[in-house]
């Protein structure tokens, strides 16, 4: 191996071990929130497209977490940034962790995706740009990523929390 492989191996193996880091940091703090919310929950984390990734899942029904999703994913939204910041405050670092809970960020992904694949398909055959409802960033990424993949380009437009997608023609 050159030193230029080594060198970025290591930072890899550096990359990696940070946000496994920062994964363990959010599971105790999650752990503990879900201890004073008195609610069942297990912890499941992962490393996904560079940032730490941590889901709340139960094998009950699930009715209990879906309090810690609330209303169009707000308290998941908070939730996520409250979790942000406790990995922040021990490592010093800002985090890009993403938060999960029962399946709820899955499951609107996929909502999303196929949201992103219609106004595509609908700016292919009209040539004329698509304007889609305000989103989260969460939402407004995935919706980007399906638009690129299928091979148009788009733009967030507006001030939050009324920031939109706007898809072009290629």
């Amino acid at each position: 191996m050159t030193e230029g492989t080594t060198t970025a191996a290591a930072e890899g193996a550096d990359t990696l071990t940070r946000l496994e880091q920062e994964g363990e940091i959010a599971a105790d703090y999650l752990e503990g929130l879900l201890d004073i919310a008195d609610l069942d929950g297990d912890i499941d984390m992962d490393v996904e497209a560079d940032r730490a990734s941590v889901s709340i899942i139960s094998d009950a029904q699930g009715r209990d977490l879906q309090k810690l999703v609330g209303r169009d994913g707000e308290v998941l939204e908070a939730l996520q940034e409250l979790t942000r910041l406790a990995v922040h405050r021990e490592t010093g670092d800002r985090s890009r962790l993403m938060l999960d809970i029962a399946g709820y960020r899955a499951q609107k992904r996929t909502e999303l995706a196929e949201l992103g694949a219609k106004a595509a398909a609908e700016v292919k055959s009209t040539g004329e740009p698509v304007q889609l409802k305000p989103m989260t960033p969460f939402e407004r990424k995935v919706v980007h990523d399906a638009i690129k993949s299928a091979g148009l380009r788009s733009e967030s437009e507006g001030e939050e929390p009324q920031r939109f997608v706007v898809v072009l023609p290629a």
